[in-house]
C-alpha cells in the first residue's frame, strides 16, 4: 500500500493516507458500537447528548467525496477511496462521509469468500435454525397479513394457496416498501404511510450478468473494479437521472479464481454488476417523474450494458474478447429484480442510506400501524448488506423479546470475538499486563523545559 500511495502522491501522500485510515477507523468503531448494535425507536434517541457528540465524530453532514479530498489530492486516489459507496447503492458525491468505514473494513479486516458461494452461508444458517426447531416452507408465497377484528393486530398470514397460518408474531423479511403497500391491511394510516415510503429515495438498481466461460481469463482477478473516465457523470446519470450511464462503471467478480467449485476445470465463471437507475414507479402505482420507464426496449438496454462491459474489459486488460467465450448467460435487470424479489422499483439495496433515511429516520423494525408485526432486511434499521442485515435481525429479535417481557438469552454471555484485549486481573501475566505511560514524565519534561528557558533568559537577556 505504501508504494502504491507514494507512486501517485509522494511521501506526504502516505502520511495523509494514514490520517484517512485513522479517521475511517473511528467511523467504523463508533458505527459498530453506537449504531449497528442499537435500535433507534424514537427521534429522541438522536438528541441524547452522548449520541450527538458521537454523531459529530462520524461527519454525517460531509459527503464522502469532499471528506476524502482532504486526504487524497489526486483525482485518481479520490476515486479509488470513494467508489465503495456503491456497495450501499449511493453516489460518493451524496453519501455521508461516515461510509469511509466500508473501505476501511476491507483494508483492516479483509474480504472473505464462503467456499461454495454465498448460498453456503444460507445453508449454514438453515442447519443451525433447523437444529433449534425451525421449519422452512419454500416456494410458499404469502398473499396478506391477517389481523384481529380491530384491524390493528396481526394474527398470522394467508398464503396464495388460501391456507391460513396463525402466529403470535409476524416477522416480515420481504422488501419493506413492497410489504406496506401489498401485504399489510390497507387502513387509511397504513395506506398513507405506504405512499410516503414509495416516495422516499431508493438505492440504485443494476443490470447484472452471470456468465459461464469455456476457458480461464488470467487477466482478471477475483475482484475487479472498472471506473468510468467521466466519473461524476456516471454517478449523476444513475442517481440524478435514474438511467444507465453512457459509460458505466462496473464491478467484475470471478469466484472461480479462488473457488474450484464455481466452474469446471479450465473454465471461469464471471459476475458483472452494472449499476443503473431504478424504475419510474412502484409496481401497480402511479408513475413518478424520475426513473427508467417500464415500457421500453429492455433487450436493447441490456445489450448496451453488455457491450460496454465486454469492450471495456478487453480494452483495459488486453484479454481475449469475452463475447465468444460465453457458453451460458443469466441476466437480472430492474424489472427482473422487482418481479423475482418484490424489490420496490427494482432498487437492489432497498431504501437509500442518505442522512434522512438512516437511524430513527429509517422505517422502524417494529411495523407502524400494525401490532405484533416486525421487519428485518435492507430497508429497516440498521440498513443494507448481509452483515448489516444479520445484525439488524438480532436487533429485531431483541425488540420482540423485550415487547414480550422476555430476556435475550445471549445477554451477559461471554463475547465470542476477542477484541477488548486481555482481561486485566491479578492473574494476568507480566507480558499481557496493560500499563499506560505515566503522566509524570510529561510533568517532568514540562518543568525541565521551563527551567531551560529561564536559564537561557538569565544568561542571554534580550537587549
Amino acid at each position: 500500500m505504501k508504494a502504491q500511495i507514494e507512486r501517485w502522491e509522494g511521501k506526504d501522500g502516505f502520511y495523509r493516507y494514514l490520517a484517512w485510515l485513522r479517521e475511517a477507523h473511528r467511523h467504523y468503531e463508533l458505527s459498530v458500537a453506537e449504531i449497528l448494535r442499537k435500535n433507534f425507536t424514537s427521534y429522541w434517541n438522536l438528541i441524547a447528548p452522548h449520541f450527538v457528540l458521537t454523531g459529530l465524530k462520524l461527519h454525517p453532514l460531509h459527503s464522502i467525496w469532499n471528506r476524502t479530498s482532504k486526504y487524497f489530492w489526486t483525482e485518481r486516489l479520490r476515486r479509488v477511496f470513494t467508489f465503495a459507496t456503491m456497495y450501499m447503492g449511493m453516489s460518493p458525491f451524496d453519501a455521508p462521509a461516515t461510509y469511509s468505514l466500508l473501505q476501511y473494513s476491507e483494508l483492516a479486516e479483509g474480504i472473505w469468500y464462503p467456499r461454495g458461494g454465498f448460498h453456503a452461508v444460507l445453508a449454514a444458517l438453515v442447519r443451525v435454525s433447523e437444529r433449534l426447531g425451525v421449519e422452512y416452507r419454500l416456494n410458499t408465497p404469502v398473499r396478506e397479513i391477517l389481523t384481529h377484528s380491530d384491524g390493528k393486530t396481526a394474527i398470522g398470514v394467508q398464503l396464495e394457496s388460501g391456507e391460513v397460518l396463525d402466529a403470535d408474531v409476524v416477522v416480515v423479511n420481504a422488501d419493506l416498501v413492497y410489504a406496506y403497500s401489498n401485504l399489510f391491511p390497507q387502513t387509511p394510516s397504513i395506506r398513507s404511510y405506504g405512499k410516503s415510503l414509495r416516495q422516499k429515495d431508493g438505492s440504485c438498481s443494476s443490470i447484472s450478468f452471470y456468465w459461464s466461460l469455456d476457458r480461464k481469463i488470467p487477466e482478471l482477478h477475483t475482484h475487479n473494479i472498472f471506473l468510468a473516465d467521466e466519473y461524476r457523470e456516471s454517478f449523476d446519470a444513475i442517481f440524478d437521472r435514474q438511467s444507465l450511464p453512457k459509460e458505466p462503471s462496473f464491478y467484475i467478480n470471478v469466484p472461480s479464481r479462488i473457488d474450484p467449485s464455481a466452474a469446471p476445470e479450465g473454465c471461469d465463471s464471471i459476475i458483472a454488476l452494472v449499476p443503473t437507475g431504478h424504475l419510474l414507479q412502484s409496481s401497480g402505482f402511479t408513475k413518478s417523474d424520475v426513473g427508467l420507464p417500464r415500457e421500453q426496449d429492455w433487450a436493447a438496454l441490456v445489450d448496451r450494458a453488455r457491450r460496454a462491459v465486454l469492450s471495456t474489459i478487453t480494452a483495459r486488460t488486453g484479454c481475449t474478447p469475452l463475447g465468444k467465450l460465453i457458453t451460458n448467460e443469466i441476466v437480472n435487470d430492474p424489472p427482473a429484480w422487482e418481479a423475482k424479489f418484490n424489490l420496490d422499483k427494482g432498487s437492489i439495496l432497498g431504501l437509500s442510506h442518505s442522512f434522512f433515511n438512516v437511524l430513527a429516520f429509517r422505517p422502524s423494525t417494529k411495523a407502524r400501524g400494525l401490532e405484533r408485526t416486525y421487519f428485518v432486511g435492507a430497508s429497516t434499521h440498521p440498513g443494507t448488506g448481509v452483515p448489516i442485515v444479520l445484525a439488524g435481525a438480532k436487533i429485531t429479535t431483541e425488540q420482540i423479546l423485550e415487547d414480550f417481557r422476555m430476556r435475550a438469552p445471549w445477554r451477559g454471555q461471554p463475547a465470542k470475538i476477542f477484541d477488548q484485549g486481555v482481561p486485566q486481573t491479578s492473574m494476568t501475566g507480566k507480558l499481557d499486563r496493560i500499563q499506560k505511560p505515566s503522566s509524570l514524565s510529561w510533568i517532568v519534561y514540562l518543568v525541565f523545559t521551563v527551567w531551560v528557558m529561564l536559564m537561557l533568559q538569565y544568561w542571554y537577556p534580550v537587549l
